[in-house]
């Protein structure tokens, strides 16, 4: 039996926790800073939710994290809320490290740190790829405290010793998953053995927990609070799963602008796996009068930008991606995700459609599966122990 199976059930049957961990419910019975609270209600909280109800208090207090969270659960402002706690106004040096896999994710981030810490009279600055390294060293500079960034930014930046570690008290890793498996492991490795102060803490944050990220964290982590959710209750309340079995996997352009025409939707995601399909799609939609856009992990960093502001105020309802928008984006009025083909990683696949139904509201999945995907189909329905309904023809019934 592995050390997280040795974890004790909590009441409610769906978390394994730390034996010993004490659960907030109120913010005010965290002890946080009057200059923190302000920044908490200002952004709208009201009530913690259920992971900020767990890992906030160990976060601020100094403990190593191992934290398992839904999509859509409040996790950034946890982390946020928690490193925040233990800044120094007083010291313009960075305090706090995050290290996330995409610059959109690496943004959204800064956008919601900034916020909570309106009132603390901090700098949080965002350092990654594709914009200009003056602007880094420059805000380093001028006292940045809160910096998040991805991997080969920052270390570059501690490489050129113009990111200093030794007022870094908190390392949080979000997506830990996905940081800590393929290209970017090295890159992490790399940061974390240039050294940080030994009161340094490392808070490890993501919806899915793959059992070989289980065991890097064996390594990186001290006595760790964990907060963990077994593969067969990973579920995702309030989203609604379908999928359109087909005979070939030409048909399914035809499927999807029938479904484009028939559903009455705020925004909605379609998700393929290549860069060149998400290409094609967009060129044969926008050829037949489609209105939307598409976004991809290869495009320049401005473009990257421009498309998702426009898809976050709105001005685009329907995005294409690949799995560059499959973590951690928050854009509330998604209430469609479209698997186009499913996801080549199996855990991509919660995150995916836990861009709809955010934060308690109601969404929907749709995937379209051709014959040669229906065995992925089943393997995903066994390994999170869901049920994924075939489309009903009334997709009436599918209205919010």
């Amino acid at each position: 039996m592995s050390e997280i199976d040795l974890a004790v059930a909590i009441s409610d049957g769906n978390v394994l926790q730390t034996p010993d961990l004490i659960v907030y419910d109120t913010f005010d019975k965290m002890n946080l800073s009057e200059s923190i609270m302000r920044g908490i209600y200002a952004y709208g909280f009201e009530r913690p939710s259920d992971i900020q109800t767990k890992a906030i208090v160990p976060i601020k207090e100094g403990r190593d994290v191992l934290a398992q969270a839904r999509s859509g659960t409040g996790k950034t402002a946890t982390f946020c809320i928690g490193s925040l706690s233990r800044v120094n106004p007083e010291i313009k040096k960075p305090q706090v490290l995050v290290l996330v896999h995409v610059r959109e994710l690496a943004l959204q981030i800064k956008t919601v740190a900034t916020s909570l810490s309106e009132y603390m009279g901090i700098s949080c600055y965002c350092a990654t790829g594709g914009t200009p390294l003056r602007d880094d060293l420059k805000a380093i500079e001028k006292g940045a405290q809160f910096i998040v960034g991805t991997p080969g930014r920052i270390y570059d930046l501690m490489n050129r010793k113009a990111l200093s570690r030794d007022h870094i008290k908190v390392l949080v890793l979000d997506e830990a998953d996905q940081m800590l498996e393929d290209r970017f492991k090295e890159q992490i490795m790399c940061i974390l053995q240039m050294g940080f102060p030994k009161d340094c803490q490392i808070a490890l944050f993501s919806a899915t927990m793959p059992e070989a990220v289980v065991d890097v964290a064996k390594n990186l982590l001290q006595n760790p609070v964990r907060i963990l959710v077994p593969p067969e209750q990973v579920t995702l309340e309030g989203i609604t799963q379908y999928y359109v079995p087909l005979e070939r996997e030409e048909w399914k352009y035809d499927v999807l602008c029938d479904l484009y025409k028939q559903l009455t939707i705020n925004q909605a995601l379609i998700y393929v796996n290549k860069r060149q399909k998400a290409e094609m799609l967009y060129e044969k939609m926008t050829a037949e009068g489609f209105p939307l856009s598409f976004i991809h992990g290869e495009m320049d960093p401005e473009e990257r930008s421009r498309r998702m502001r426009e898809f976050r105020q709105g001005t685009v309802r329907i995005m294409i991606s690949t799995d560059l928008l499959a973590r951690g984006i928050d854009i509330q009025q998604i209430s469609l995700v479209i698997n186009y083909e499913l996801p080549i990683q199996r855990e991509n696949y919660i995150h995916r459609i836990g861009r709809s139904g955010r934060f308690g509201r109601k969404g929907f999945a749709i995937n379209l599966v051709s014959k040669d995907e229906e065995n992925v189909l089943r393997e995903i329905e066994t390994h999170y122990s869901t049920k994924i309904l075939v489309l009903p023809n009334d997709l009436a019934t599918l209205a919010p």
